[in-house]
């Protein structure tokens, strides 16, 4: 290796150091580690879980994973808990919400006086570029790991209620994530978070929920009125591809197989069969499962949405009214 070479190297991890080293700063006092409690039958205060959490505005709002805060047993949800910081404090918050088919929550702390993180954007995310994960790994706070964006738009199967979807966009990174981390920040190298980590896949291989528009939303949503209003029509389904005889009219590609329709639905009472495949709805083309759950927002409960769907080689229009999702 020539002087040149060593010296560029020795430039460049220095950069990379540095970066490094500049992000955990601003952004350790943002990060919580979380104790969950509940009490025992002996009215004592047990720890029933714990996790990480990321400040998101100073008077006291706290970001985390839904499985960080999923009760046990019987309770759906728990309630309190405590959140430690680097500085030492130590503060009792409850859980505001929680959206388990986005993996989110939001808790909300005694006190005020934190130091929010900023939020980024994803979306601007690239294959390649420098994160790094900040949590508190089996209890050890504030820990740091480095690592790039692996993969994007990554799917995370989620549930609730008895209804299944996919987290889309999930994030996928090199950066070491272990038991403990979930709830935590990953954060880009202008110390903004991209990212809530969510899970282990293998080793070196961690998932973390995006922070974009549509997250955003999700935690708007929590953290004023404490839920996500979300659209049910009732359908299983899987997409197949569309029968040759119908391209002409809606051009290539797929559309979903109704496997299912929940009886007494809406999807039910308004005519959709199992067998039925599904092509427009609500004056969209319908190309996967995915395509009906972006859908599923809070702004058609109750509204009349058309769905074009093809049954025994004819083109059928039914209208279907979805209810909020419970």
């Amino acid at each position: 290796m020539s002087a040149a070479t060593a010296e560029r190297d020795a430039v460049a991890l220095d950069a990379y150091s540095t970066t490094v080293v500049e992000v955990a700063e601003a952004l350790a006092p943002s990060v919580a580690n979380l104790r969950l409690l509940a009490r025992s039958r002996g009215d004592r205060l047990l720890t029933t879980g714990a996790g990480s959490a990321v400040v998101l505005s100073d008077d006291g709002f706290l970001l985390t994973s839904a499985h960080v805060v999923a009760g046990r047993g019987r309770a759906r949800t728990t309630r309190r808990g405590v959140a430690s910081f680097v500085d030492g404090r130590e503060l009792t918050f409850t859980v505001v919400g929680s959206d388990p088919l986005t993996d989110l929550a939001v808790l909300r702390t005694e006190d005020g006086g934190l130091k929010a993180a900023s939020l980024g954007d994803a979306s601007a995310l690239r294959v390649g570029q420098l994160v790094l994960a900040i949590g508190n790994p089996h209890g050890f706070a504030g820990s740091v790991t480095a690592g790039v964006v692996s993969a994007l738009g990554r799917s995370l199967p989620a549930s609730a209620s008895g209804m299944a979807r996919t987290i889309d966009d999930v994030i996928q990174t090199d950066a070491a994530l272990n038991p403990g981390n979930s709830g935590g920040a990953l954060a880009d190298s202008m110390a903004r978070v991209v990212g809530v980590n969510t899970a282990v896949a293998g080793v070196g291989l961690g998932l973390a929920v995006p922070i974009n528009q549509g997250t955003r939303r999700i935690i708007g949503a929590l953290m004023s009125d404490g839920r996500v209003r979300r659209a049910y029509l009732g359908i299983a389904g899987a997409p197949r591809p569309l029968p040759p005889a119908a391209r002409a009219a809606w051009g290539p590609g797929d559309c979903v197989e109704l496997a299912e329709v929940v009886p007494d639905s809406p999807a039910d009472r308004g005519g959709l069969r199992a067998g039925d495949l599904l092509v427009e709805l609500g004056g969209t083309r319908v190309r996967g499962v995915s395509d009906v759950l972006e859908l599923m927002e809070h702004e058609v409960i109750g509204a009349h949405l058309t769905a074009v769907v093809l049954r025994d080689g004819l083109e059928r229009r039914k209208q279907v009214m979805p209810s909020e999702l419970a």
